[in-house]
Order: structure tokens, then C-alpha cells, then sequence
């Protein structure tokens, strides 16, 4: 994963130590350099950016009114050569606050929370969208359906097969359908459930899913071909 940066200090030395520091750093794209807030906030009016490295006491606004002023805030990570600005800081809701002069592991660990703070951010309407409990190897596990791939027949369980891993479940195909959400997975044949949204191509015989290829019954390819198009 990369992170869209900026700097933003009125330090032109500062500014040049910074950017060596970010264009080293293999998780980091810079993608602007400014001197000054006011030019900052222009810039982000018509960029997305994943992270700030912002100096605080700087002409015209400072670190803080900036901040203000934004709707929409991205990371921050301050850089400043005040230790007094910490707690304020943070109450800005700061990835993290680094002071001057700047080491090249602090800095490293600084953007190091804010990968994991971006992952948490990404995955979040992951962990708020639909999902089932099953029970497999004798624990309850929750599976968001976004993730499962298809369930296949196997004798008097099913396996579920997903983006991660794959469940053995003691159900029935009928029972485990009825718990899936019946406008994202439809049955295509007696031993195959899938996810519309996994579909990668089908014909008359098959869906297919990857590299996997599905058998898919007569009396259902109207159905398929029906709801592929809604979701479409």
C-alpha cells in the first residue's frame, strides 16, 4: 500500500529534509510540497490525499486554523520543533506528532501507524456490511457474505468456499441458502451456490469463479442471466 502525501512547511530546509525522508520511504507518494496553508488547502480542493506532514507555526494560518478550515480532513502526522503543541495536537485527532530535528526512525514509525490506521479505515465498511455465523471445527465463526466465493454440496456438510479460507459446515444447502442474502447469491445447481458478484464469466454449462468452473443446470441459466443483469 501507498500513501498520497504532502508537506507543508514554511521552512524551505525543513521541507528538502522531509522530502528525503518520504521520497525513501516505499510506502509513501508525494505528490505536493508547500510552503504555506493556504496554497495546502487549494491543493486539496482538487487532490486526494492520504496524509499530511504539516509544521505548525507557519504565516498567515497555522497548523491548527488549517485543520479547521478543511471539511474533510486526510491523516496528519505534525512535525514541529514545540513539544507544548502535543496534547492540542492530538486533540485534532493526530496519526502523530514528530519533533524537530527529525529521526529517520521516528519518522518511520509515525508512518508505519498511519499504514495501520489506513487499513483500519478500508476494511471499516467491510466490518459493517452483511454478514452470517457459522459453525465449523466446533467455533462460531462470522463471515461477511461479501467475501464468500460459492458454497459447494459435500455430503452432510457444506463447504464454504471464500476469499480467505475455506469452512466445512455441518447444513443442508436448503438452510444455508435461506440464510444468505437472496438478492447477492442464487443456487445454479443442486450442489452449487454462488455469489453474483464473484461471477467472473458464464455460459450454458458453466459459471465461473476464478479459476474455478461451475456447473450450472439447464433451468437455471435464465435466472442467472436475469440477475447478473440487475447487478450489472
Amino acid at each position: 500500500m501507498k500513501l498520497s502525501c504532502v508537506i507543508v512547511d514554511d521552512s524551505s530546509i525543513q521541507r528538502i529534509l522531509i522530502n528525503k525522508l518520504v521520497t525513501n520511504h516505499q510506502n509513501l507518494n508525494l505528490i505536493g510540497e508547500f510552503s504555506n496553508a493556504v496554497e495546502t488547502k487549494n491543493f486539496l480542493s482538487y487532490n486526494d490525499v492520504d496524509l499530511v506532514f504539516l509544521d505548525i507555526e507557519m504565516p498567515i494560518l497555522n497548523g491548527f486554523d488549517f485543520l479547521d478550515t478543511l471539511k474533510t480532513k486526510p491523516q496528519v502526522i505534525f512535525i514541529t520543533s514545540k513539544p507544548e503543541y502535543a496534547v492540542k495536537a492530538f486533540d485534532y485527532e493526530a496519526t502523530d506528532y514528530i519533533q524537530k530535528p527529525i529521526n529517520a526512525i521516528r519518522f518511520d514509525s509515525a508512518v508505519k501507524r498511519a499504514l495501520n490506521k489506513q487499513l483500519l479505515l478500508i476494511e471499516a465498511p467491510i466490518e459493517n456490511s452483511e454478514h452470517i455465523f457459522i459453525k465449523s471445527n466446533l467455533k462460531k465463526l462470522k463471515i461477511f457474505t461479501s467475501r464468500i466465493k460459492y458454497i459447494e454440496a459435500y455430503g452432510d456438510y457444506v463447504k464454504v468456499i471464500t476469499d480467505d479460507e475455506n469452512h466445512l459446515v455441518l447444513s443442508t444447502m436448503k438452510a444455508f441458502e435461506n440464510d444468505l442474502p437472496h438478492d447477492k447469491f442464487i443456487r445454479v445447481h443442486k450442489s452449487y451456490i454462488i455469489n453474483l458478484n464473484k461471477v467472473d464469466k458464464f455460459n450454458s454449462k458453466f459459471v465461473e469463479i476464478g479459476s474455478v468452473k461451475i456447473p450450472l443446470s439447464r433451468t437455471k441459466k435464465e435466472e442467472l442471466q436475469k440477475a447478473m443483469e440487475v447487478i450489472q
